[in-house]
């Protein structure tokens, strides 16, 4: 199995509030949303039969990410307009150079801000 190259994906959740600007919509208003974040890395199988452990990834999630934006009100947190597109385009950024350390490519993430609405980020999207 060693040297296949696979892709794996651990799932996360954290719970944040906000408000959009420049939103005539009830969006408007202070609102909070459990958001599930999934997070896709590719890697080849090492050795030891893994890509990253998932104790790994979920620590470099937790460090870079939930740590910082989970139970926050993200319009104190960030400059920008904290809609989905732009936490999830943050989080790819911030969650980028850690994976890269690791060995393996950050492959995609997907951001649900409810059960019904998500965004996705591809490698090839920010290529």
């Amino acid at each position: 199995m060693k040297g296949r190259t696979l892709n794996i994906t651990k799932t996360f959740t954290f719970d944040s509030a906000h408000h959009l600007n420049n939103y005539s919509g009830k969006c408007k208003n202070i609102h909070g949303h459990t958001y599930k974040l999934e997070v896709t890395v590719k890697g080849p199988v090492a050795e030891n039969g893994l890509v990253i452990d998932f104790h790994d990834l979920n620590d470099i999630v937790e460090k870079n990410v939930l740590s910082y934006v989970d139970h926050k009100y993200l319009n104190d947190l960030f400059e920008f307009n904290p809609t989905c597109e732009n936490l999830g385009l943050w989080i790819w950024d911030e969650l980028l150079p850690e994976i890269a350390k690791e060995g393996c490519c950050l492959e995609k993430i997907v951001l649900w801000e409810t059960p019904t609405s998500y965004i996705t980020i591809n490698r090839e999207d920010t290529l």
